[in-house]
């Protein structure tokens, strides 16, 4: 679990750097992804919000989740568990990973007015990030 912690604390002050504006932090109600989104929430001043569905979850319920987000969330970080996480990551863009380890960052523009219209679709690719590379 301390391991957790330090590659955590090491993606907040990653994305707090390049100023990456994170203003929405939801999580599965899993421990350990509860546990990372805590950190990362905490570096950021803000709150998570615990997400039943995440919980194990599949690609396309990652899509109906992000889809009932409030709109005035931004930019949001979404915590959940493999392989379900992975599965989601790989749907979003071309750009394919292996494996999101813990605490590591796949992160994709879209262009919306709404997060209702979130789709696995149209989105671009910003970068992947995980905490061995910091």
């Amino acid at each position: 679990m301390e391991r957790g912690i330090i590659d955590a604390d090491a993606i907040a002050n990653y994305l707090l750097e390049k100023e990456i504006p994170v203003d929405g932090f939801i999580s599965s109600t899993a421990v350990r992804a509860m546990a990372t989104a805590s950190i990362m929430a905490n570096a950021y001043n803000k709150n998570v919000i615990e997400v039943d569905e995440l919980y194990h979850a599949g690609p396309h319920t990652f899509l109906n989740v992000i889809k009932q987000f409030d709109d005035s969330i931004n930019c949001a970080a979404v915590f959940a568990h493999n392989e379900g996480i992975t599965q989601f990551a790989n749907i979003l863009t071309e750009t394919k990973v292996d494996s999101m380890p813990t605490a590591s960052v796949f992160a994709v523009k879209c262009n919306i007015e709404s997060w209702q219209q979130f789709t696995e679709k149209n989105n671009e690719f910003w970068f992947f990030k995980k905490p061995k590379e910091l």
